[in-house]
């Protein structure tokens, strides 16, 4: 986490940044060879040249992945080829669970050190705490290794039902212990929480659209209606997307039967229109979507839905501009590619994707620097829309399309402007090492507080965010936290109650005072 200052918007960013490979390359007589065949073999013969006649030894591997990237560089920037290396954990992220031990852990002075074990998770029901430290799994060196993530979680996870043995140092006790732990289905949860916001508010907030996600939501939905809600607040900020099947499907609880979701279209002009059915839960409660400029692809699908129909209002920033449909299809190798299929519009008829140049990814990624360049973070009348790209809503409200969805009440940065980096530097992972790092000074000195009792002893403690301030600089980042002291507090005051307390709590803390709220709540 030693990034300099101009490197953190990139790292925020750049998981919108994607790539794509090509079908099977198949290797026929060159007589019987159709135009799209000999395109196909001329690789394949230049890769067998290379293996057999070049002067180096080469892995073939690398090249194939390096001449498919440079091939699909010429393609949209949404297409993307995953190696297989990181393709079995994008398979868990999307499937929304995996087999494991059940901890979050971050490397800490060269050991993995637990944060928190996940409740009612596989550890913590074996006796893994906060604060261990896992020197061992089995007979396998965890420690003083420098091992990559990816080496590590192959550590920690197996088959069902098998066992894995841990050998943890505690440091408050300064003891060793052996600890089996029985690996088991862990879940990955896309919403994070719900809870009320007040007596008839509810609020729900979403991460990714995987294949739990409808599920998850649902859940969260009933319950709080069951507590008499008849608000509801949807968060998709933060919320890059994933499976667009999966936002249709919360769509349609919030739309009246035979109104219009989404339709897309193909290259043939293909085009598939998905409507609501009857059978949605929360069909005449207010609804409010919060947005922001990181929400894409199936958030944007799941908000322009809203609000193409009037059903809701849209609050926050313009979002992400993402408006084309991947399918992801398997190589036998375990690699895969997400290739962009068709486009998708909304409900008024508008493609919401934002302009891009062909074999200029880099471009397209660095667009939200032009944001901050404009002003629109900080005023809507800043965000520059296309007049030629109006459209309307179900009752003759004007739209635009062409780069994301422009919400309905815009609400600003919370960050002072000209200090954007500390708002990216709250939403890293700097701010739950430092608040490990704390906690793990002295946790005997947590044990027994209730959130109450916590919160009244960080927030008499003056001296928390000079400390914060000073870990960045010892993090090798040169920023200045001391014009946003009330918004790091805040931050680092959730942190603190996540990792004491649980998810909830976090939020609890984190949404009080948020000013996207406050918008909707006045």
């Amino acid at each position: 986490m030693k990034s300099k200052e101009k490197y953190l918007p990139l790292l925020l960013f750049s998981c919108v940044a994607l790539g794509i490979v090509i079908g099977g390359m198949l290797n026929f007589p060159e007589r019987s060879l159709s135009k799209a065949n000999a395109r196909k073999a001329k690789i394949d013969k230049l890769i067998d040249f290379i293996d057999d006649e070049y002067v180096d030894h080469v892995n073939s591997d690398s090249i194939v992945d390096l001449t498919v990237n440079s091939i699909l560089a010429n393609l949209d920037p949404h297409s993307v080829y995953i190696p297989p290396s990181e393709q079995s954990s994008e398979v868990e992220l999307m499937r929304g669970d995996f087999v494991g031990i059940g901890v979050n852990f971050y490397m800490y002075k060269d050991t993995v050190t637990v944060v928190r074990p996940l409740e009612n998770g596989p550890a913590e029901k074996a006796g893994i705490l906060a604060g261990d430290r896992i020197l061992y799994a089995d007979k396998s060196k965890l420690f003083g290794r420098k091992l990559p993530t990816d080496s590590l979680f192959n550590k920690l996870k197996g088959e069902e039902g098998s066992t894995v043995l841990l050998t943890v140092y505690r440091k408050n006790t300064g003891k060793k212990l052996k600890i089996p732990v029985v690996r088991d289905v862990v879940p990955i949860e896309s919403v994070d929480t719900y809870l009320k916001l007040n007596k008839n508010t509810g609020y729900i907030k979403i991460n990714r659209f995987a294949e739990n996600t409808y599920t998850e939501f649902r859940e969260g939905l009933e319950q709080l209606k069951r507590q008499g809600i008849n608000t509801l607040v949807i968060d998709l900020r933060d919320n890059g997307g994933g499976y667009l099947e999966k936002a249709v499907e919360i769509a349609d609880e919030l739309l009246k039967d035979q109104e219009l979701i989404v339709f897309t279209k193909n290259k043939k002009g293909t085009i598939k229109k998905t409507f609501a059915t009857a059978e949605g839960i929360f069909e005449t409660g207010r609804v409010f979507v919060l947005i922001d400029e990181n929400s894409a692809s199936a958030s944007e699908i799941l908000a322009g839905a809203i609000q193409d129909n009037d059903r809701g209002t849209i609050v926050g920033r313009r979002s992400f501009g993402k408006g084309l449909v991947q399918r992801e299809m398997d190589f036998d190798d375990g690699s895969a590619v997400r290739l962009t299929t068709s486009r998708y519009y909304t409900p008024s008829g508008r493609s919401i994707q934002k302009p891009y140049t062909k074999g200029n990814s880099e471009a397209y990624i660095h667009d939200f620097e032009k944001r901050f360049e404009s002003g629109e973070l900080y005023a809507k009348d800043k965000i520059k829309v296309a007049d030629s790209l109006k459209f309307k809503t179900k009752k003759g409200r004007i739209v635009y399309g062409g780069g994301g969805i422009v919400p309905d009440i815009f609400v600003p940065l919370e960050v002072k402007k000209g200090e954007e980096n500390v708002g990216y530097v709250l939403n890293s992972g700097l701010v739950g090492h430092f608040v490990f790092e704390q906690l793990d000074q002295n946790r005997k000195a947590y044990e027994g507080l209730d959130l109450k009792s916590f919160l009244s002893q960080l927030y008499s403690d003056k001296t928390i965010v000079a400390k914060f301030q000073k870990y960045l600089a010892e993090s090798g980042l040169e920023i200045s936290v001391a014009n946003n002291e009330t918004l790091v507090k805040k931050y680092v005051s959730a942190e603190f109650a996540r990792q004491l307390f649980g998810e909830d709590q976090y939020y609890q803390i984190l949404l009080k005072d948020d000013a996207i709220l406050k918008a909707i709540l006045k």
